[in-house]
C-alpha cells in the first residue's frame, strides 16, 4: 500500500519502535523451530529386536542365537521384527543340544515378536515409538504421525489468512500461539498413539498460523527497508535459532514426555508480548478504523521521538486506493493465459520439490551415521549462512541463476552421498549439510521470486498456491525418511534427483531481477521454453488477415 508507506514515512526506517517490533515478532517464531522439527526426537525409532522373555527357559547359548540375522546396509544385523520359535528353542535347550553343533539354527522356523520388543536405551530413554510399539507391522504409524502434523500445517495455512483478515493480525497471532502451546501441553498427557497424533495435527494448525500471522503483522507494521530484512532474515533466522536449541534440549532430556513439556513451556513467555505488539494499522484502515490506526502511529512517533503531522491518513486517498483494488480475481485467473498457466504449473512443481528436499533432509537426520543430536544441531546451524547468502543473492544475482545454482548445489551433493564409503561418516554428514545449505537458500528465495513472477492483481493467490504446494510436499516428505530405515541412501537419491531436475526447470522461468513488477495479466513475462512461443489468438487472426490480403510473401526453400 504505497499511500500508507508515504503517510508513515516520517517515522523513519529503524527507530526504537521498528526495532522493538522486529525483534519481538521474530522472537515469537522461536517456538516454531521447536515444534516444527521436534518429531525427530519425540518419535525417534531406536534400535530394537524381539523380546525374549525369561519364562522361555533358554540356556545362554540358545538365547544368544534366538534372533535371526538379516542384511541391512551391507551388514549382517539382528532382525528387528522376527525371532526363532521359542517353543522349538526351549525344546532344544532342554535336551542339551548346542546351536551350530547339533542344530543348524537357520533351519528353525521363525515367528513375529509376540512378547513385544527390546529397545536400545543408549540414545533415547523413551519415545512415542517405544511407548506404543510403533515398529514392524505398525511402523507405518511413524511417518503418518509426522504427516498428520504437516497436514495440520496445510490446513492452518488455508485458514490463517482468512482469520487474520476477519479478526485482526494481533488477535490471531496470540490465539494461534495459545493453540500451539495449549495443545502441546495436553499432548504430553496422551494415553494412546491416536490421541497423540490427533493433537499433533491441531498443534500443526497453530504452528503455521502463528508463523504466518507474525509474518503478515511485521510486513504491514514495518517500513519498506525494515520489511525486506524482516521477511528474508528476521523470522527465518529466529526460526533457525529455535531449531538449533531443539537438539540441546533433546540431548539432556531423553524422555519424550519431559522433552515435549520442556519445548512447550517457553511458549508461555510470549504472553507479555501482547502489551508491546500493536495491531496492524493497515488492517485497521481496511476495516475503517482510521482513528485507532492513527493512535498507533502517533505512539510510534512518540517512541521514535519524531513529530507526527496533524492528519496522518487522508480519507479521500484511502478511498481512492480501495477503489483501485476493488476488482476481484479468482483462483481460475492462475490458469487464464498460456504464460500464467505455465508459470503456475512450474511454481507448484518448484514449491513441492523444494519442500520435499528441505523437510526430507531435516527429518532424515536420525538415519545419518553419527550422533543424531550433533547432526541435528549442525543442520540447524547451516541455515543461518544459507539465509544470509540468499539475501545477498536476491540483491545482486539474476533470480533464475540464483535459484538454479542453489538447487543444483543441493541436489548434486545429495546424489554424491551414495558414492561415499560407510567408513567416511564425517564426509557424508558434510555433504548432507552442503545439500541442506543449497536447498534452504532456494527455499528462502522462493517467496520473493514467486511474488515477482505474478502480476499484482493475482500475486497473493500465486504465492498462496506455491505455499500450499509446499505444505503438500511437507506431508509427503516423512515417507522419504521412512525409506531410509530400509536403505540409508535411497532418500538422498530420490531427493537429489528431484532437486536437480527442478533446478534445471527453473531456467525456463521468466527473469524478474531488476525489472518492474507486472501490474496486469497482460504484463506477465513470456516463458523461456525451448518450444516455439505460442501466439495469442488475436495475433493469429491478424496473421490470417495479412495472408488473405497478400501482404505476406511465403517462400519455400527446397
Amino acid at each position: 500500500m504505497s499511500d500508507y508507506d508515504e503517510a508513515t514515512a516520517f517515522l523513519g526506517d529503524w527507530g526504537p519502535f521498528q526495532l522493538t517490533i522486529f525483534f519481538l515478532l521474530s522472537a515469537s517464531t522461536i517456538p516454531n523451530g521447536f515444534n516444527g522439527m521436534s518429531v525427530m526426537f519425540l518419535a525417534a525409532t531406536p534400535e530394537h529386536r524381539c523380546l525374549v522373555p525369561d519364562s522361555a527357559n533358554l540356556s545362554q547359548a540358545w538365547r544368544n542365537v534366538s534372533i535371526p540375522l538379516e542384511e541391512r546396509d551391507g551388514q549382517r544385523l539382528q532382525s528387528r521384527c522376527w525371532r526363532y520359535r521359542l517353543d522349538i528353542l526351549s525344546n532344544y535347550s532342554a535336551r542339551g543340544l548346542i546351536p551350530g553343533v547339533h542344530v543348524n539354527v537357520s533351519d528353525i522356523q521363525k515367528e513375529k515378536c509376540r512378547d513385544g520388543w527390546h529397545y536400545a536405551r543408549d540414545l533415547y530413554h523413551s519415545t512415542v515409538v517405544t511407548q506404543w510399539d510403533i515398529v514392524c507391522d505398525n511402523d507405518w504409524k511413524g511417518p503418518l504421525t509426522t504427516s498428520l502434523f504437516f497436514a495440520g500445517v496445510l490446513t492452518g495455512s488455508f485458514i490463517s489468512g482468512q482469520l487474520s483478515d476477519s479478526f485482526g493480525r494481533k488477535k490471531i497471532l496470540f490465539a494461534t500461539m495459545a493453540v500451539q502451546t495449549g495443545f502441546s501441553i495436553i499432548q504430553v498427557f496422551s494415553t494412546s498413539w491416536e490421541m497423540f497424533a490427533i493433537l499433533f495435527l491441531i498443534v500443526g494448525m497453530g504452528q503455521i498460523s502463528n508463523y504466518v500471522a507474525a509474518f503478515i503483522l511485521g510486513s504491514e507494521i514495518l517500513g519498506k527497508s525494515a520489511r525486506i530484512i524482516f521477511s528474508t532474515l528476521g523470522i527465518c533466522i529466529f526460526f533457525a535459532i529455535g531449531y538449533m536449541i531443539l537438539p540441546l534440549f533433546a540431548y539432556f532430556i531423553r524422555d519424550w514426555r519431559t522433552l515435549l513439556m520442556a519445548l512447550t513451556l517457553p511458549g508461555l513467555l510470549c504472553i507479555p508480548l501482547w502489551w508491546f505488539i500493536p495491531e496492524s494499522p493497515q488492517w485497521l484502515i481496511s476495516q475503517g478504523r482510521i482513528e485507532e490506526a492513527e493512535a498507533i502511529i502517533r505512539r510510534a512517533a512518540k517512541q521514535n521521538k519524531v513529530s507526527a503531522p496533524a492528519v496522518i491518513f487522508k480519507a479521500a486517498e484511502l478511498d481512492e486506493n480501495k477503489q483501485r483494488q476493488s476488482r476481484r480475481h479468482t483462483i481460475l485467473d492462475l490458469l487464464k493465459t498460456h504464460n500464467i498457466r505455465v508459470i503456475t504449473i512450474l511454481t507448484i512443481m518448484f514449491w513441492l520439490i523444494v519442500s520435499i528436499g528441505y523437510f526430507g533432509v531435516s527429518l532424515n537426520t536420525p538415519n545419518l551415521h553419527g550422533d543424531p543430536f550433533l547432526n541435528c544441531f549442525l543442520l540447524a546451524v547451516i541455515e543461518v549462512p544459507s539465509y544470509i547468502i540468499a539475501w545477498q543473492l536476491l540483491g545482486h544475482v539474476p533470480r533464475r541463476y540464483a535459484m538454479c545454482g542453489t538447487m543444483l548445489l543441493g541436489g548434486i551433493v545429495l546424489l554424491l552421498i551414495q558414492l561415499v564409503p560407510q567408513s567416511l561418516n564425517i564426509l557424508s554428514t558434510i555433504l548432507v549439510m552442503v545439500g541442506k545449505f543449497g536447498i534452504t537458500a532456494a527455499f528462502s528465495m522462493a517467496y520473493v521470486y514467486t511474488a515477482e513472477l505474478y502480476p499484482t492483481v493475482i500475486r497473493n493467490m500465486g504465492v498462496g498456491i506455491g505455499s500450499m504446494s509446499s505444505r503438500v510436499g511437507s506431508v509427503i516428505s516423512p515417507y522419504f525418511v521412512y525409506l531410509g530405515a530400509y536403505n540409508r541412501i535411497l532418500p538422498y537419491i530420490l531427493m537429489g534427483s528431484l532437486t536437480v531436475t527442478m533446478g534445471l526447470l527453473v531456467l525456463f522461468f521468466p527473469e524478474t531481477f531488476g525489472r518492474a513488477l507486472p501490474e496486469t495479466m497482460d504484463q506477465t513475462q513470456n516463458i523461456k521454453c525451448l518450444c516455439c512461443k505460442k501466439k495469442s489468438p488475436k495475433k493469429f487472426q491478424e496473421t490470417l488477415e495479412e495472408l488473405k490480403n497478400g501482404s505476406i510473401l511465403i517462400t519455400t526453400k527446397l
